[in-house]
């Protein structure tokens, strides 16, 4: 069974940095075979579009997760992580 998470970014990245979803995703080190991420900056917008990106590639299992950017500009993740679907 493949096992997506969404990491649910809040707050504002630093100023002077330009964020890279795909590099913060991997910085993260998740156990996961696909990680979205779901920002008013960047990623998808929503929840729901990310839900619907890792189920439409094959995801059984998604996962959600809440974060924030810290000073240096990457993801700090906070919280528990919660069970959508699977």
């Amino acid at each position: 069974m493949k096992t997506g998470i969404i990491v649910y970014v809040v707050g504002d990245p630093p100023m002077d940095q330009q964020s890279d979803s795909k590099a913060l995703a991997k910085n993260l080190r998740l156990d996961a075979d696909r990680v979205e991420i779901a920002s008013q900056h960047l990623g998808h917008f929503d929840v729901h579009d990310a839900w619907w990106s890792l189920t439409s590639k094959g995801a059984q299992r998604v996962l959600c997760t809440l974060a924030e950017f810290n000073p240096h500009g990457q993801i700090q993740l906070k919280g528990q992580t919660i069970r959508l679907c699977g």
